[in-house]
This record gives C-alpha cells, structure tokens and sequence, in this order.
C-alpha cells in the first residue's frame, strides 16, 4: 500500500487451466502450508494462525486470555474442505470440519480459552458483524476482551466458478469501484484477527459504534438508491451526534466493485452524511481484492494499523472519486474526528462501525 501497488495478480497463477479465469486476477495467501492441519480444515487453521498473531500484539495472557471471548466471521466457513489441495484430515473430525462454529472453536480448544465463542455469517458483512456483535458483548459486561477472527479462503475451482456464474466477478478488469464502467470484484483470500478490550490503552484507536440493518429485498443485489445502507448510516449519522467526536471526516466503504453497488453506496453516502467539510474515502479493496467474509475485519486491521500512528491509509492512486465532498487522497493523511466502516452482506445485509484515532 505505501508502495501505491495493488496485491492483486492472475487467477491462473492460481488456478492453472482448472477453469477458465479470462484474465480475471486475485489475491491470495502465498504460503499454502500455514492453511494446511489434519485435525483442523483450512478456514480454522487460518483462524488459530492469526489469533496467535493477535493476542502477542495485544499482550493478552493468563485469566485475561482465558475468559476472552472468541468472535468469527466467515460467509463460506470450512465449506470447500473435500478438495482442498495437499490435506490429509482425519476421519474423526469429518462432521466438525464441515461447520463454520469450527473456525472458532478451534482457536478455543488449542489457546485454552474458556469464554464465549460464536461465529457469524451474513455474507460479506459476517467480520464486520463479528467485531460488532463483540463490542454488544464488552458493552453488556459478558467479558472484558474479545478476539475477533475474519477468515475467507473462496479461492478454489468451485467457488470461483460460483462467482462466476452469479456475475458478481469483474469481467473488463477495471479495478475502480467508482468507476462508471465497475464490473465486479476481483476475490481474494483473507485471515484477520483483531482484540477488543474494555480496557483504557491510550496508544490504541477507540471502537465507538455499532448498526446494522437490513434491505429485505434482493438474495444477491441491493436496492439500486441504496435506501437500506442510507437508513444504517443515517442512523450512526444520528447517535454519533451526541458524542464527544460527532463529525464523520473519513469513511471505509464496503465499494465491492460492482456497478450496482457503486451507485447505491455512493447515493446512500452523499444522502445519510450530508457533510459540511470534506470527506476522505478510504476503499481498501483495490489493494486487497474483495476477501468477501473477511473483509470487514482485514479492512478494521488495515484501519487500525495506520490509527496507531493517527493516520489514515492511502488509496491506489487514479480512482474514481463520489461527487465532492468526498475525495480520495492517495497519500497518508492526518487522522482526526469520527472514521466509519461499512459492509454490505450478499442479501441486503448492512453494517457500519465507527472508530476514532487515539487522543
């Protein structure tokens, strides 16, 4: 990202001749073996890699860890586990494996952790609910920290094809999810793992909000005037007004790459914000690919990343910007006020956080 170069490359690199990619490119994890475990499927060893990385990061040990609650996202789980390449599993875990629970349980039996654990699926919203659904909890008193998992593996023959029979995947290349040519999303594959606390950690960004809602209107599109986003995001619009940080300077949008999605996000944006200052962009799905289930969280971790240091990521550079005030600045820039997320699942599924830098 700082070097200003998309991670993505040719499917086929991939995928060889298993199916026709037409040129199609992803992204996707290099090192195979990390996703490879006979007694866990891939979508679970990915989880407990990442978790691992999240709870040294946090410094998070002993009881604390212990009764830590264990959070996932995933829209597809272990789904794809009968042809994974190169795994060997065991028989006994057959049942287990094919579950998304699995993902999270995993990383509970091998960490020792005996707190609550769930696993959320609405699509590509699932880690972006997953991180929501664990603040409810931080909130409510259940538990004083949480580990969020984000973990989408859909790049192998016959989810791709499903992509690809859907239309939901690019088919001109244009990797600009403004663009009025937009075609569909490049996929990828992802692991995330993040930790939430109640505790005060003053290098840290804060989690301030939660919403969701839903269209009820369409199994794979949304309503094209993006009437169900809007209605979310006027509702953190609404509740942020009363904090202590009320004006939305930056926002990370869910800008898939389909061109349904582009006008109905972009309407609901310049609808439900009506900002009287400019806005920064932030779609971090042209660097990533569209990691689906995953993203939500691979998104917050990209976030988060740059907050540490009270920053905003850059954007590959040449996309297409929404009508001002919105702008898309393609250098890192000075964090400030209130920064939303937002993801949109695949059956009119919406959800938004908010975050804020450290003071």
């Amino acid at each position: 990202m700082e070097a200003g170069t998309t991670g993505l490359r040719p499917l086929s690199d991939l995928l060889g001749d298993a199916i026709n990619t037409d040129g199609l490119q992803g992204s996707w994890i290099e090192n195979r073996q990390i996703l490879n475990s006979r007694k866990w499927a891939p979508a679970s060893a990915l989880a407990l890699y990442c978790a691992k990385q999240a709870i040294e990061d946090a410094g998070l040990s002993g009881s604390e860890l212990k009764q830590a609650a264990v959070i996932g996202g995933s829209s597809r789980g272990n789904a794809w586990l009968h042809d994974w390449p190169g795994r060997r599993p065991f028989k006994l875990m057959a049942a287990s494996n094919s579950m998304h629970g699995e993902i999270a349980s995993a990383v509970s039996i091998e960490l020792g952790i005996t707190g609550p654990w769930q696993v959320i699926s609405s699509g590509c919203a699932a880690s972006l609910d997953a991180i929501g659904m664990a603040w409810m909890m931080l909130q409510s008193g259940i538990v004083r920290h949480a580990i969020v998992l984000g973990v989408e593996l859909p790049l192998v023959e016959g989810i791709v094809r499903d992509y690809q029979d859907t239309g939901v995947l690019s088919t001109n290349g244009i990797n600009d999810p403004y663009h009025p040519e937009t075609s569909g999303f490049f996929p990828g594959e992802a692991g995330c793992a993040l930790v939430l606390t109640t505790e005060d950690v003053p290098t840290a960004p804060k989690l301030t909000g939660y919403w969701c809602n839903s269209d009820a209107d369409s199994p794979i599109g949304m309503p094209s005037d993006g009437h169900g986003l809007r209605e979310c995001l006027s509702k953190a619009v609404h509740d942020l007004s009363d904090t202590i940080q009320p004006e939305v300077t930056a926002v990370c949008p869910h800008a898939s790459g389909t061109l349904l999605h582009a006008m109905a996000e972009k309407q609901a944006l310049l609808e439900a914000l009506e900002p009287e200052n400019e806005v920064s962009l932030h779609p971090l799905k042209p660097f990533t690919g569209h990691t689906v289930g995953a993203s939500g969280a691979l998104d917050t971790g990209i976030l988060v990343h740059y907050l540490r240091s009270k920053q905003l990521p850059p954007n590959l550079k040449g996309l297409t910007s929404p009508p001002a005030p919105f702008h898309l600045p393609d250098s890192t820039t000075q964090a400030s006020g209130t920064i939303l997320k937002i993801a949109v699942g695949m059956g009119g599924h919406n959800s938004v956080i908010s975050l804020t830098p450290p003071q």
